[in-house]
């Protein structure tokens, strides 16, 4: 047995946004998300289609829905990092929200809007996997305004393993985030309609052009990731490199600081020995003049061999 992975945008629409599945996204939002009333019934704003080889997503994945209280629901899976991606999700709620007033419209037509991001990167400082945020009054922290809220899972904070699963919500986000890896339906999965989605999520259910599209878009994502990996790299070792620079220059400046107190003492030190250096190259070039002999010469004034030859060239 093997399941397709839940994340790619292809298997989440195909298993989630399924018009002759509704219940599956029925109950995950009733099981995933804290709601004044539950879901009893759910219209797919923008059911599932095969898509087209040119013409794929592969970061961000979007389903629609209106419950019975004409609650609409904003549901993406976003697979890899973007680092605007909670301005987009206020951006995307506010202009779902305002999109329902039509022109002369009443503002008593406006619902709620609720929107929820599942997560396959850290996007908050905190170790919860799940947050909620709702408007509050920032003194008493009443809920007066309650047509906008925004739910986060971010799945690589979910570290259950199969045997730690307890509630329906738990084990709905272990098959989002391990169904890709598994060969078999895990033993505690008690609800039918997860039942059903790991069903869907089996890959000889499938045609050959959802595999074909599923096939590139896993493709795609190992390509993003490695462009991702490159462009880090690249990024750490040119701070590496500029890290080092830095070093060396400020080593050099207080290098000079210091070499400054120290040259002086030993530039007047090195001063005299060149010019003793220097006087006995004279006294050599007078000697070799005479015609005495090189070890004499040695001896005479402490220069090497060596040293007297060069004069003599």
């Amino acid at each position: 047995m093997q399941f397709v992975d839940p994340k790619t945008d292809i298997a989440f629409k195909k298993i989630f946004s399924n018009d002759a599945h509704k219940e599956i996204l029925q109950e995950f939002l009733n099981e995933i998300l804290i709601l004044d009333a539950p879901i009893a019934s759910l219209e797919i704003l923008n059911p599932y289609q095969v898509p087209k080889l040119y013409d794929l997503k592969v970061t961000s994945l979007d389903i629609k829905a209106k419950d019975q209280f004409d609650r609409e629901f904003l549901i993406e899976m976003q697979v890899a990092r973007e680092d605007w991606f909670l301005q987009r999700a206020m951006y995307y709620s506010a202009k779902s929200y305002s999109q329902q007033l039509k022109i002369g419209g009443n503002y008593q037509a406006l619902n709620p809007v609720i929107f929820l991001g599942i997560l396959n990167f850290k996007a908050f400082e905190h170790e919860r996997y799940f947050t909620r945020h709702i408007i509050l009054d920032s003194q008493s922290h009443t809920h007066e305004l309650k047509e906008l809220e925004f739910n986060f899972v971010e799945l690589p904070k979910f570290t259950k393993t199969e045997n730690e699963l307890v509630t329906t919500a738990e084990k709905w986000l272990y098959f989002l985030k391990q169904a890709g890896k598994l060969d078999h339906v895990p033993n505690n999965t008690s609800s039918p309609m997860l039942q059903t989605a790991y069903q869907i999520a089996e890959q000889h259910q499938w045609s050959r052009d959802e595999l074909e599209v599923y096939e590139s878009q896993i493709m795609n994502e190992h390509r993003q990731r490695n462009i991702e990996q490159t462009l880090r790299k690249e990024a750490l070792e040119e701070g590496l490199k500029q890290g080092i620079e830095q070093g060396i220059e400020k080593g050099i400046e207080q290098g000079i600081e210091k070499g400054i107190e120290k040259g002086i003492e030993q530039g007047i030190e090195k001063g005299r020995e060149e010019g003793e250096k220097l006087k006995a190259f004279e006294i050599a070039r007078g000697m070799l003049a005479e015609g005495l002999k090189i070890t004499m010469i040695e001896k005479l004034t402490g220069l090497s061999a060596a040293e007297i030859k060069n004069l003599q060239h």
